[in-house]
């Protein structure tokens, strides 16, 4: 007799499969949900119609790329890759003997150092002894600044009530000499392993609190991104949600994850990434990482942190900024 699972299985997995699929077909335009077709039409109306010698000369022009003058480190043979430590010493602690044992010749940091998680400060000694090279996320950038928010890139507003919670709390327990170091790191790093140049930033090249989500990224975007760097693999973080892509060109786009929360899949590890250098093609691991997760819950605790950040460090799901999660991120939720 074959198994058959029971109904509410059934309809819970008719209702996800509802959720991942109602999108398809159609568009955003404004506020609303609009049928493809018609934003198609639409487009193609109000559109900007070009010669085709016109047209190459603005695609190249488009895709041509800036001068950038960030120096080149290495080469390597194997590198680490973390974003997002959100305070979370105790996971960096893991990450730095895990990557030691992987072969990890040098360690990167794609910046928020602080957010989330308790006792900032405990962070930077790490990152000393580590010799962890890093770049500046939004969080540096407004900490630094001395700006009035984590300039997170939220909009719901209980998104950006718990992202004000996190930015005071870090703000007042990190020291102005910790500030004024997180002032001096780069905004972004060239690396190469092997042959390939990679380009590390926070968000995106294009701004340090852009969302590269998996599902919001096409393969034409990321292209072109690539193109307009001038490199041969993307690495950022801030979406706090790890993947790889492997473009058609070649070319890799890899969103490292973070190491400061679950990645909302109810587990609760968190993930880096290790690249390394490999004849045909660029090799990516994302790597699972344990920790002690109960240790940091009961540090947040102690230090009075929001129990919404505590439950996610102990069940893996998060509870809070999940509104800017896309449709099929936020399908797979608990929340």
């Amino acid at each position: 007799m074959s198994f058959r699972p029971p109904k509410d299985l059934d309809e819970q997995a008719r209702q996800a499969r509802a959720k991942l699929t109602a999108h398809r077909d159609m568009a955003t335009w404004g506020e609303k949900l609009v049928p493809l077709a018609a934003f198609r039409q639409a487009a193609a109306r109000k559109g900007l119609k070009l010669a085709q010698g016109d047209r190459e000369s603005a695609v190249l022009a488009y895709t041509a790329g800036l001068d950038d003058p960030t120096p080149v480190e290495g080469p390597y043979s194997r590198i680490a890759v973390f974003g997002g430590i959100y305070s979370n010493h105790l996971a960096l602690l893991e990450l730095l003997e895990d990557a030691a044992r992987r072969g990890a010749e040098a360690v990167y940091c794609l910046g928020d150092l602080g957010a989330f998680g308790p006792n900032p400060e405990k962070v930077r000694p790490l990152m000393a002894q580590g010799q962890v090279l890093s770049i500046q996320g939004n969080y540096e950038e407004s900490l630094a600044s001395g700006r009035e928010d984590c300039n997170c890139g939220y909009t719901d507003p209980r998104d950006n009530h718990f992202a004000e919670i996190s930015y005071r709390y870090t703000e007042r327990n990190c020291s102005p000499e910790f500030k004024a170091w997180m002032g001096t790191l780069p905004r972004r790093r060239r690396v190469r392993v092997g042959e390939r140049e990679l380009l590390l930033v926070h968000g995106s090249p294009r701004r340090i609190n852009e969302f590269l989500f998996h599902s919001t990224a096409p393969v034409p975007f990321l292209e072109v991104l690539l193109d307009q760097s001038r490199c041969d693999g993307l690495l950022a973080t801030h979406t706090g949600l790890h993947w790889h892509r492997r473009l058609p060109s070649g070319r890799d786009v890899v969103n490292v994850g973070v190491i400061g929360r679950p990645a909302n899949d109810g587990r609760t590890n968190v993930w880096y990434a290790m690249i390394e250098a490999r004849e045909e093609e660029l090799g990516v691991e994302l790597v699972p990482l344990a920790y002690d997760h109960l240790g940091l819950a009961a540090e947040m605790r102690s230090e009075k942190l929001p129990e919404e950040f505590v439950e996610t460090v102990l069940t893996g799901w998060w509870t809070t900024c999940l509104e800017i999660l896309p449709a099929r991120e936020r399908a797979v939720s608990r929340f």
